[in-house]
């Protein structure tokens, strides 16, 4: 039985590769893996996934699951890779209170530092106006997970998108506060003590005009020294922003030439030094830009942040939920790996050589 279920996995994983060669056009031969996560899932709907590469070379993947985001009954869900296949994931956390009622669970954040445990972050909260930040560590790749704790009044940690490690070692997270008098604003959380303590830098200037609701930064880094963080908008584009000094300070969010449909977006600075983007490149009319469609989901290059070209479409077909709120990483092999939420059903995995690109 256990030869024959890792057979299925492995031609559906064929099956999946082929039709994105036949599909996706220039940059296809790139993929290297696709599958599912979770096929046989308990609930029916999952969302936010992400990844990192713990010590070994191994995968963990963690998403959020319930019956719908936003119930009482959603919890952060983990899997593993052992040998090139996925453990059937299970619930590490959720939002019950020592007060008794249970709360939903949000947009878990998995961060492997150079030293140190495997740490994921999450949010617990009715809404995301509402929500607080929360912590737990693994210090055996993710097989057995800490008492979570809730993270200093304030600070939410990495909202969507990992964390980085700057020069001196210090984590920079880009975060965001949505809902209230300000809504959506940009700014980011740093800690000096392997997140012991944290300090806020921000909110970001909104930019010209009245501004960019933008929240969910990506952070890169530059060659020249400069880092720039992308963010989802509600303005129908990704916003960008600079910093000159380790990011203590960003200059006003500005306009990129990528549309957003105000949804989720991951990327990271490759080894070689190019920048790759996950995105949903559509949006909606101009009065109502952000009601743009979460299809296609593309990869996209870029040597300098500011010019951007089409790499790769990992999804075309039109689905109900779309393809969306994708996470990236690049491990030590030099291989890129994508997360994404497939119609909000399942999690698909994706394995890209970044030298086709």
């Amino acid at each position: 039985m256990f030869f024959f279920v890792h057979m299925k996995r492995f031609i559906w994983s064929i099956v999946l590769v082929l039709g994105w060669m036949a599909q996706s056009g220039s940059g296809a031969d790139a993929i290297v893996r696709a599958e599912f996560l979770n096929e046989h899932a308990p609930y029916p709907e999952c969302h936010a996934s992400t990844i990192a590469e713990v010590p070994g070379h191994s995968l963990v993947a963690a998403w959020f699951g319930g019956t719908k985001e936003r119930n009482p009954d959603v919890g952060i869900w983990v899997t593993r890779e052992n040998e090139r296949h996925w453990l059937p994931a299970v619930e590490v956390a959720n939002g019950v209170q020592p007060s008794g009622p249970r709360l939903p669970t949000w947009n878990p954040v998995l961060f492997q530092p150079r030293d140190g445990p495997l740490t994921l972050f999450y949010k617990v909260g009715p809404s995301p106006s509402t929500w607080w930040g929360m912590m737990m560590t693994s210090t055996d790749g993710g097989k057995t997970w800490s008492v979570p704790h809730a993270l200093p009044e304030g600070i939410l940690g990495p909202i969507k998108n990992k964390p980085v490690v700057l020069a001196d070692g210090a984590w920079l997270a880009g975060s965001s506060t949505e809902g209230g008098a300000t809504g959506w604003r940009v700014h980011f959380e740093v800690s000096r003590d392997a997140g012991k303590t944290w300090r806020i830098i921000g909110p970001i200037d909104r930019g010209e005009g009245a501004g960019f609701a933008a929240i969910q930064p990506s952070i890169l880094f530059h060659g020249d020294g400069r880092l720039q963080a992308l963010c989802r908008t509600s303005n129908g584009v990704l916003a960008t922003t600079w910093s000159s000094d380790g990011g203590q300070t960003w200059t006003p969010l500005a306009r990129t030439a990528l549309p957003n449909p105000s949804s989720g977006t991951d990327a990271l600075t490759l080894a070689d030094g190019r920048q790759l983007l996950v995105y949903n490149p559509s949006a909606g009319p101009p009065e109502n830009p952000s009601k743009g469609k979460r299809y296609p989901l593309d990869v996209a290059l870029s040597t300098d942040g500011t010019a951007w070209r089409h790499a790769l479409t990992l999804e075309s077909e039109p689905i109900g939920n779309g393809y969306a709120y994708p996470a990236v990483i690049q491990t030590a092999d030099g291989l890129v790996h994508v997360t994404y939420t497939w119609d909000r059903k399942m999690i698909k995995h994706v394995v890209l050589d970044p030298k086709k690109l």
